[in-house]
């Protein structure tokens, strides 16, 4: 399978590009993730949701430990080359893991952030901590 695709992508000077996982049905943003070429790449041959973590240093695939895995239905690349945006079915519900639907669960109100989501599932049962 040919990669010339991934010569579009402006990857920064870390190797990275920001990926934005999008709920396919209901258009939420599920969280922001970052991925390297071979994470990019992965995705797509594998149909499921690959990153790159930078505080790991290594790529890692979405739900490997807790089964939360992100189908990919489709990838779209911003006007710039420089953003990636993942259109994807979430298993289990949650993306973030904190047990939460999102990542994006805060809000800003008179000056302060508040939890507007539920924990969907425990994080301990997602991650044995």
């Amino acid at each position: 399978m040919s990669r010339a695709w991934l010569e579009q992508v402006q990857f920064n000077p870390q190797g990275l590009v920001p990926a934005i996982a999008q709920d396919a049905g209901s258009g939420r943003v599920l969280m922001l993730a970052w991925m390297d070429r071979d994470a990019l790449a992965e995705t797509m041959e594998r149909g499921e949701a690959v990153y790159f973590s930078r505080s790991r240093g290594r790529r890692w695939r979405k739900g490997e430990r807790s089964g939360q895995v992100q189908r990919v239905v489709e990838i779209r690349l911003d006007c710039d080359g420089d953003t990636v945006l993942l259109l994807v079915e979430q298993a289990g519900g949650a993306a973030c893991h904190t047990g939460r639907e999102s990542c994006l669960f805060r809000r800003l109100e008179n000056d302060d952030w508040e939890i507007i989501d539920p924990v969907l599932k425990d994080p301990e049962t997602l991650y044995g901590r």
